[in-house]
């Protein structure tokens, strides 16, 4: 592109430095507040390597589990839990990735064994809870997946 075509966009942020993380904070706009989210980062990070440690495997980077593990210096059990994460229902994982689950999913609750069908585990302590009250209510309709 060249500099007679080339668009500039600004977007007026600050990143603020946290115990561990860094946020990004947009300035309120039309009086509504950023959007927050309750997500656990231990259940976030959880869910993003075992999708990492997945798609090396289906790629064919790695022959088996144990060749992952011992390349990523991880115990084969623990790499196995892991990547059992991958088989959750897509909703459990977005629940999980906006924060909206209930209080008995955690990461250590995730990774005891789980079934495999997404109807059952819809039925475990760790389903999606209601998004908070704050939200509009065409915002809370489409976040659990009925329409607004």
């Amino acid at each position: 592109m060249t500099a007679a075509t080339s668009i500039t966009v600004r977007v007026p942020l600050a990143i603020r430095h946290r115990p561990g993380r860094k946020t990004v904070v947009t300035p309120m706009t039309d009086g509504i507040a950023p959007a927050t989210t309750r997500a656990d980062p231990a259940l976030v990070k959880a869910l993003a390597r075992a999708f990492r440690y997945q798609r090396m495997l289906d790629e064919g980077r790695y022959a088996s589990i144990t060749e992952l593990a011992a390349v990523e210096k991880l115990d084969r059990g623990y790499l196995g839990s892991l990547l059992r994460l991958t088989l959750l229902a897509p909703d459990i994982i977005e629940s999980v990735l906006d924060g909206h689950t209930t209080d008995g999913a955690s990461l250590t609750a995730l990774m005891e064994p789980f079934p495999i069908e997404w109807a059952r585990q819809r039925d475990r302590q760790w389903s999606p809870s209601p998004p908070p009250p704050n939200l509009p209510i065409a915002a809370r309709g489409a976040r659990d997946g009925r329409p607004a």
